[in-house]
């Protein structure tokens, strides 16, 4: 798994990157955790997100917001982790020029993150949205939804609480033209420990089910 530095908004970005197995391997792009509150890009979820996309032949970064780690900068209070996210995945992207497709997953402040990169980017296909802190942070940027894409919160999560994703799911499900899942995994907290088996299991299950989906369009398009 190769450690590379790239240039980002701030000075260098450390980040993990894996090619995918074919010259047109869909890419993911996984941010992680608060930095003032240790996240990094070692976390526990978001490594297995990252091994998620990893078993089914995406091309796959993971990378530590500036002030993490080995990564030049300080923590810019969501400004500046997102123009990091986006240099991350302009380096994933030019790497990577004929990807079939563009995945973004996040964990808590990393989901928030991903999420704003997602209104941003119009070349995003879908996502993974893990634990977003839709209780601390303002998510009505996502009027509308650009993409269809997963949501998963644990039903003990004593930081963010469960109705609070069910209720920002609610807003984007009246939306049309895109459908939202949502798992809530029975006795997981917010970092699901002892959980990580079940986010296996239903982030590579959505996963499948939705490049199967985008394999029959391609097929039908020919």
């Amino acid at each position: 798994m190769p450690e590379v530095i790239i240039n980002g908004p701030e000075g260098r970005l450390e980040c993990k990157y894996q090619p995918g197995r074919e010259a047109n391997a869909p890419i993911a792009l996984i941010l992680h955790p608060h930095p003032q509150h240790g996240g990094t890009m070692n976390n526990k979820v978001v490594y297995t997100l990252y091994q998620i996309f990893l078993q089914r032949g995406f091309a796959c970064m993971r990378f530590n917001f500036r002030g993490v780690g080995r990564s030049q900068g300080s923590f810019a209070r969501g400004e500046g982790e997102l123009s990091d996210a986006a240099a991350a995945l302009d380096w994933l992207q030019s790497y990577n020029e004929n990807a079939s497709q563009c995945w973004i997953a996040g964990f808590s402040f990393g989901a928030w993150i991903g999420m704003q990169l997602l209104m941003r980017r119009p070349e995003i296909t879908s996502f993974v949205s893990v634990a977003p802190p839709a209780n601390m942070y303002d998510f009505s940027f996502l009027a509308p939804c650009p993409s269809s894409g997963l949501f998963l919160s644990g039903d003990l999560d004593d930081i963010v609480p469960a109705d609070s994703i069910e209720t920002l799911v609610g807003k984007l499900r009246q939306q049309r033209g895109i459908e939202i899942d949502h798992h809530t995994i029975k006795g997981a907290n917010h970092f699901f420990h002892e959980r990580l088996e079940n986010v296996e299991k239903i982030v590579g299950n959505y996963l499948d089910t939705s490049m199967a989906a985008y394999a029959e369009q391609e097929v039908a398009a020919d």
